[in-house]
């Protein structure tokens, strides 16, 4: 699990900032405590997972923010 926790924090820090993978590290690791609790063991499931959620409450998988119109 800290394995995880430390490479999505290295990872979410190369995309945005050091303090905005800082600021967010104490709601990650309640996130991927709930799902190793849950039963998810594999330390790279629960890298992407982290990843994931750590993108999604930033917003940045919005494609609209993103500049996407659709059109």
């Amino acid at each position: 699990m800290k394995a995880a926790i430390d490479r999505v924090i290295q990872t979410y820090g190369l995309l945005t900032s050091r303090e905005a993978a800082a600021e967010a590290q104490p709601k990650l690791e309640n996130y991927i405590r709930t799902l190793f609790e849950a039963g998810e063991t594999d330390d790279n499931r629960l890298t992407v997972c982290g990843l994931v959620y750590l993108r999604e409450r930033d917003g940045s998988h919005d494609p609209v923010k993103a500049g996407y119109t659709g059109m």
